[in-house]
């Protein structure tokens, strides 16, 4: 879900169905997006939109992933 929100702003049902936990959207829209801190929430309507907050966030899966990338065995 972090990727897909580092490029784009979608709302929890776009998550939830790019992810394949489509039952799980109001859990992922309370856990994962109010409670976090990460990331902003924006209304239009009746649809919230969320997106990264900042950029701390990219860096810091750049370097988990830069981690990853370097323990892999080709």
């Amino acid at each position: 879900m972090v990727q897909l929100l580092l490029h784009h702003r979608y709302t929890v049902g776009e998550l939830a169905e790019d992810c394949g936990v489509r039952e799980l959207q109001n859990v992922a829209s309370e856990l994962l997006m109010q409670r976090c801190g990460f990331f902003t929430s924006e209304k239009e309507g009746r649809k919230v939109y969320y997106q990264i907050a900042g950029p701390q966030l990219e860096r810091f899966l750049d370097r988990i992933e830069s981690r990853f990338e370097s323990h892999v065995v080709g």
